[in-house]
């Protein structure tokens, strides 16, 4: 018998310059914020295939934290990215040039079990309508699925292990 594969589901929002996804999580909520907050991570649970490594900054995020992060779409490039809000153990977000955020926000369900929502929020870019030309929306709201479900496989992983 084979156990059903981890989906997470698409939140729908109001704001037409934003996208989101959940999923529950069967880990406390310092598990997974741990590794949210550790930008090494990042590669490792980014669905969208762009996040290659953490090149500089910080082990753990901090408010106003900036980190750079080795990526790839197509060719190689670097990003520096700016941690503008941060609530632990339930909120984080970062922005890079472009101004655009990828926020994580988490509750605790109970003492082993957390929902975590991610929102790419273009809401806040220089200018949104350039991310629809480069089909940013619809790319980021897959990446975002499957991003929480690799998130969700690490945070269970590190929590059956500990």
């Amino acid at each position: 018998m084979s156990a059903e594969k981890p989906r997470a589901e698409i939140v729908p929002l109001k704001n037409v310059w934003q996208r989101a996804g959940r999923i529950v999580i069967n880990s406390p909520i310092e598990v997974v914020f741990d590794l949210i907050a550790d930008p090494r991570m990042h590669a490792e649970f980014d669905g969208s295939g762009t996040v290659q490594r953490q090149i500089k900054g910080p082990q753990r995020l901090s408010l106003g934290a900036t980190f750079g992060m080795a990526m790839r779409i197509k060719f190689p490039y670097t990003i520096t990215n700016t941690v503008e809000e941060f609530e632990e153990p339930t909120r984080i977000a970062w922005r890079h040039l472009g101004r655009h955020r990828w926020r994580y926000e988490l509750e605790a369900l109970s003492d082993s079990m957390t929902s975590v929502t991610e929102t790419f929020d273009a809401s806040t870019a220089l200018f949104p309508p350039a991310l629809k030309l480069i089909n940013a929306f619809d790319n980021n709201q897959t990446a975002i699925l499957k991003s929480l479900v690799r998130l969700k496989q690490i945070s269970e992983s590190s929590t059956r292990s500990s």
